[in-house]
């Protein structure tokens, strides 16, 4: 951890939090625009009229890919101290992905 968010002059800490702030900020607002250029290729991929064997799995992919920026930088999740709620994310998105996956076994085999 950086010295200075532990100092006692609150003019350290006004800066180091504006410094801190500022950088998340701009992390949020390249987050939000790589989102939005993922949402046109999904719909450029769709427009294309490429295959659906093609399009489906690469859509899901990039929902994939926005629920990780989303979770990471607008819920703020790759901060300290959201250890529980990141386990409990994870392992619903576990438990749901093998249910899921063992509905489609039991149903193509």
């Amino acid at each position: 951890m950086d010295q200075q968010a532990g100092s006692n002059n609150p003019r350290v800490n006004y800066e180091y939090r504006r410094k801190k702030n500022a950088e998340e900020m701009k992390y949020q607002v390249v987050s939000f625009a790589l989102m939005i250029f993922l949402t046109l290729v999904a719909f450029a991929a769709v427009y294309a009229e490429f295959s659906r064997w093609f399009t489906i799995p690469f859509i899901l992919l990039l929902a994939i890919v926005q629920v990780i920026f989303q979770l990471y930088y607008f819920m703020h999740m790759n901060h300290k101290g959201h250890e529980a709620p990141s386990l409990m994310i994870y392992s619903g998105a576990f438990i749901g992905f093998v249910t899921v996956l063992a509905f489609l076994t039991i149903i193509w085999w």
